[in-house]
């Protein structure tokens, strides 16, 4: 397998992460994001939105990080991250949802205005951040009623709906994500940076940031 990625992105590190914590063997293709090269013909016919990472497995193309750890999962048989029990997968597959719909977005808005626009020698917005708030804490506080109740998102264990949740928060302290009132998500998170493939893919060096 191929996996067309630059570490320094959210979902390309979701996915690097995630083969880490699965076992998966894998060919590393680095597409350049901060040079566009994932704008180029070449990879735009491999994926279509010019959007990273994206998997070439023999005649398979696969984009969209989510559904890449979800087919890995099955293909090497990694049932201790992806269970088939119907309900529990049902309950993976909420999250994974979830993340991609409303929790990427809202921690997004922070990683752009107190990441990537100082990087940029930009001003965050702090009107953009303000307007935001409302939104990630009503997020916050679904995920956070969850781990209050348990370890990990999806019971006892740690799971691949951990490695995609936690991943839009990979740079929190540098995104300055209101986390001071959630204390179930800092005990959980402290835990996913405890994992050593979570470490080994820490993109704050990548970026200057440490």
């Amino acid at each position: 397998m191929k996996l067309y990625a630059d570490p320094i992105t959210v979902n390309c590190r979701k996915v690097l992460a995630g083969f880490d914590l699965l076992g998966v063997p894998f060919e590393m293709v680095k597409v350049d994001y901060f040079q566009g090269e994932q704008k180029s013909p070449a990879y735009m016919a491999i994926n279509p939105n010019a959007a990273l990472p994206a998997l070439v497995d023999g005649d398979l193309q696969l984009w969209e990080s989510n559904a890449i750890l979800q087919y890995v999962a099955d293909k090497v048989g990694a049932e201790a991250y992806y269970p088939k029990d119907l309900k529990v997968r049902a309950d993976i597959n909420r999250w994974l949802l979830w993340e991609s719909n409303g929790w990427f977005p809202s921690t997004y808005v922070y990683l752009v205005e107190n990441v990537v626009k100082p990087l940029l020698k930009a001003e965050p917005d702090q009107a953009v951040l303000d307007a935001e708030k409302p939104r990630f804490d009503k997020l916050a506080s679904i995920l956070e009623a969850r781990l209050a109740k348990q370890p990990w998102l999806c019971g006892d264990k740690c799971t691949i709906a951990d490695i995609v949740m936690a991943s839009p928060m990979h740079l929190h302290s540098y995104q300055k994500l209101p986390l001071a009132p959630y204390a179930a998500i800092r005990r959980w998170y402290g835990q996913m940076e405890a994992l050593p493939g979570w470490k080994k893919h820490d993109v704050a060096p990548l970026l200057g940031l440490a």
